[in-house]
């Protein structure tokens, strides 16, 4: 079984209305990682005695949810890294392709990049590690990971790692 991660599967059961609703009654920024880890012991309470999200604002969760959550309070508290590669950008007539190299920083990661959010004027994505679950043996690898997407699409881009959001 996967192991929970809390970009992949804790954070998008949050809806903006439950982020609102927890920062005023408690404080709490549920699409905070860090604040999450400080009250998943109050979260997970809350999820299961129903009181979040309130019933007028899509609540309770499924019970699917609230064990994924569980799952994930009690285990390794898992989450994504931001990246750090050397990003190029090469714009054809035909595509726009974002390349990330690089190394990454131990044996056993992953990585990727993501579609952090877009409007009418720019995209941004967010290069992603995902550490492996427990250490792994070896020399980190290095990678190239990309990215296509159309030409037509004129949209300002940025990417965000590490080093945080650079425009392209």
């Amino acid at each position: 079984m996967r192991t929970p991660v809390y970009e992949l599967h804790i954070r998008p059961m949050f809806t903006a209305t439950d982020r609102d609703h927890m920062l005023l009654k408690r404080g709490w920024n549920l699409w905070s990682y860090d604040d999450v880890v400080a009250h998943a012991t109050g979260i997970l309470k809350s999820l299961e005695d129903n009181t979040m999200p309130p019933p007028a604002f899509g609540g309770p969760w499924p019970k699917e949810w609230i064990d994924l959550f569980r799952r994930w309070k009690e285990g390794s508290r898992k989450h994504l890294e931001l990246g750090a590669a050397v990003i190029t950008v090469n714009r054809s007539p035909n595509s726009v392709t974002i390349k990330a190299t690089g190394t990454f920083p131990a044996a056993g990661y992953q990585g990727w990049f993501q579609l952090e959010s877009e409007s009418d004027t720019a995209k941004t994505y967010v290069l992603y590690f995902e550490p492996p679950d427990s250490p792994v043996a070896g020399t980190a690898q290095n990678f190239a990971l990309t990215e296509r997407y159309a030409a037509s699409d004129t949209r300002d881009l940025f990417v965000h790692d590490s080093t945080g959001v650079q425009e392209h």
